[in-house]
Parts: C-alpha cells; structure tokens; sequence
C-alpha cells in the first residue's frame, strides 16, 4: 500500500539524516567537551539503531521481493485465500518506492506471467491477476474460451473441484487446464454462462490480465475505464507461496502443504 511505503522511506530518510547530522556535527562537540551532560540525545540513539534496519527493509521491498497476502478467490484454483506470496520486484525493471517510476529496465512480462499490479481504476490498492495478452494481441473470450489472434486455446477437463473458496451456493466447480502457449495452468468454471464475454486488441505498452477463476474475476475483461493494464502499472512477478492461513496470526485454517509452492 502507497501509505505503508510512504512511512518506510520517510522514516529510513528521518533517522538517516538524524544519524548522519549527529556524526558529522554534533558527536565532535560532545567528545571534545566530554562530561555526563554531553552523553548520546535519545533520539540520535534510536535513529543509530534503527536506520540500518530500516534501510535493509526498504532496498529489499523495494527491489528484491515484496510479500503479499492474497484477498480473494479470483486466482483459484492456483491461488487461495489466505496465501501468502513473495513478488519479484525486479522481473520486470527497479522502480521507485511510491511513484513506482522505472529507472533500470530488466525485462518485461511474458505471456502466463501471474503478475501484481495497480489497476488504473483503483491505484490505490495492489491486484493479482495473469498476463493474457500482450502488446498487440487480438484477445477474444466467448463461451468460456479464450482466443488470440483468432486462434482458440484448447482445455483439458481434470474433473471437479471441491476445494476451499467457492462462491455462496456453488458446491463445485469444472476444474481445466488451459493450454495458454508457454504457460500451462489450471482455470476454473463455476458458471454454465461465460461472464465478460468480449473481444480487445491490446495497445503498445500495455497488457490483458485474467483470473484463473474465470466466473469469479474482476478482471481486463470487465474493466469498465479501460480493459489494459499500463506497463508502469507493474509492481512484480508473484512466484513463490511461503504461507497459507486465513490471517496474520493464523487463528484459523493453516495449510502448510502450500508452503514452498511455486506459482505456475
């Protein structure tokens, strides 16, 4: 969330500047004139102590790995709730902490790719959801199939689901895979009706994202402002599980099965 970053850097840059000032300046006076008076200000002692955690922290969420926790069941049946994931922060190029602005360009996202994200309606918040298409695709979705470029992908029935994080009054689901070319991965169908039915050519520097529980997504598809997502929208690549409880303190279904599970 832009908040908790905006405390992080102000408090990393706070007791930096504190320390800094406090070793530059300040601890030669009170060396030279010595004395019990002139011992260590309380608040010198604290930013000494706390700013190399904090700036640890800030390099290591900012541009190595971010942990998420994932909120909803529209990444089902490869994602559920109360997952909780580590997101590569430099898959797709180092980018600012806050503004998210890209100043080193690594790569760029791949088809199949479960990506986390700012959604253009809604920036405030971080989504989940994988790259359908890419720039200049023809992404077409009707009758629970996905086409691009006019070509259908073909799916492959594994039977039923059962499993945790179904819809109010859905005792199962229709469990696929879905051949998306590099990327093989399992989808949902809950309805008999496709929802979001529709066809979109993605622009430059742009991408179409999907849930895998394609009747329980908000999603390209549905996006009412714009059906893309922006390049600098991108906050990482989502690829590993490290937890899976339906809160922080794990009070109520724990799962440690999934723990270590890469995301496909």
């Amino acid at each position: 969330m832009v908040w908790f970053e905006t405390i992080l850097v102000v408090l990393t840059l706070l007791t930096g500047v504190i320390w800094l000032l406090d070793k530059l300046f300040f601890a030669k006076r009170r060396s030279a004139r010595g004395g019990l008076l002139d011992e260590e200000p309380v608040l010198v002692d604290y930013s000494r102590a706390f700013f190399p955690v904090l700036a640890i922290v800030l390099v290591l969420r900012s541009f190595v790995a971010e942990p998420y926790k994932i909120p909803s069941s529209s990444m089902m049946p490869n994602l559920l709730i109360g997952d909780f994931i580590l997101v590569n922060k430099f898959a797709y190029g180092l980018r600012l902490p806050i503004n998210n602005r890209k100043f080193v360009a690594i790569g760029e996202p791949k088809r199949g790719d479960v990506v986390v994200f700012k959604p253009p309606h809604d920036p405030e918040n971080n989504w989940i959801k994988r790259v359908i298409g890419l720039p200049g695709d023809r992404i077409g979705f009707q009758g629970n199939t996905v086409s691009i470029n006019g070509q259908p992908l073909a799916y492959q029935t594994l039977g039923t689901y059962a499993g945790r994080g179904l819809p109010m009054g859905a005792e199962s689901a229709t469990l696929l895979e879905e051949q998306l070319p590099g990327r093989p991965h399992k989808v949902l169908e809950v309805l008999e009706r496709a929802t979001g039915e529709g066809e979109w050519i993605v622009p430059p520097g742009h991408y179409f994202v999907m849930g895998d529980n394609r009747d329980n997504s908000e999603d390209g598809r549905l996006w009412t402002q714009t059906h893309f997502l922006p390049e600098e929208n991108l906050r990482g690549k989502a690829f590993l599980i490290w937890l899976n409880c339906e809160d922080w303190f794990c009070k109520g279904s724990f799962e440690p099965s999934r723990i270590g599970n890469r995301i496909q």
